[in-house]
């Protein structure tokens, strides 16, 4: 080395490689950020009181109520399906309400065709509200206007998967090429008939596409809503927990499992059709 840093091409002609300055400036930095990585994550550690010795210590408890869940209660199939059923009608029409609502909200966000730009950013600030809250906490929230029941699910469904299509149909809608809705303008045609005779028949299929996508997580997260008082399956899922019921547990859980493979087969089966 003739110098720190800059390596002597040996007498063979070959090249070595670079030797590493540790008191580079960009050495430094890399190691700065490692060493702040590995804090946080520590630190995070802590927090989350992670206890390997308890999960340990719990893992013959839990061995204990699942051979208990054995036979599975059978009886009162009928108000299971019924409460599956009801999970699948909160999820439906709060994605369906949500969809119908985030259409033309995704539009007027796009910052390519949204005719007022003041607008799209008070439309992207209260979307960014609905999607950064949880859809339980709508529902407790419902829950405490409406009172108990699957109306309260619907509505805090509705809420947030508003925010979740509009986002991400608003971003589909900004990638769209600048040429047909340049050449649509040029011919006369106002916002509205852009809208709805050039952008709205492109972004269709990612629009459906991106409400199968939520509907099935719907499904999947109003299976918890029961807990909070707003209808579905988790009602049944609190009251076995409650009491201890773990055969009954058991078939809740089959239950859910199956119901949400058959909504995830069915939405698979509806956007190889509709995208």
């Amino acid at each position: 080395m003739s110098a720190i840093g800059h390596p002597i091409t040996p007498r063979s002609g070959g090249y070595p490689e670079p030797r590493l300055d540790w008191r580079s400036a960009s050495v430094l930095r890399r190691v700065a950020l490692f060493v702040v990585v590995i804090g946080f994550m520590a630190t995070c550690f802590w927090v989350a009181r992670v206890d390997p010795v308890a999960l340990v210590r719990g893992l013959p408890r839990m061995a204990q109520w699942a051979s208990t869940a054995w036979p599975p209660n059978l009886q009162e199939l009928d108000a299971v399906a019924y409460r599956a059923f009801e999970t699948v009608a909160i999820a439906t029409v709060g994605t369906l309400v949500a969809a119908l609502i985030a259409a033309p909200m995704s539009m007027l966000m796009a910052g390519n065709v949204g005719p007022w730009p003041w607008l799209s950013a008070g439309l992207r600030w209260f979307g960014n509200a609905c999607r950064g809250i949880d859809t339980v906490v709508f529902a407790i929230l419902f829950v405490a206007a409406v009172g108990l029941g699957p109306f309260a699910g619907v509505l805090g469904m509705i809420v947030h998967s508003i925010g979740v299509i509009a986002k991400l149909n608003s971003e589909a809608i900004e990638t769209l090429p600048r040429a047909p809705l340049e050449a649509a303008a040029m011919s006369g045609a106002g916002p509205g008939r852009i809208m709805a005779h050039a952008v709205l028949p492109s972004v269709l299929p990612s629009l459906s596409s991106v409400s199968l996508y939520v509907w099935e997580a719907n499904v999947r997260t109003s299976t918890v809503l029961g807990i909070v008082g707003a209808g579905g399956i988790g009602i049944e899922i609190k009251a076995a927990l409650d009491l201890l019921d773990f055969s009954r547990l058991f078939t809740l859980t089959a239950a859910v499992l199956l119901m949400v493979t058959l909504i995830d087969q069915c939405s698979a089966w509806l956007r190889r059709r509709l995208v």
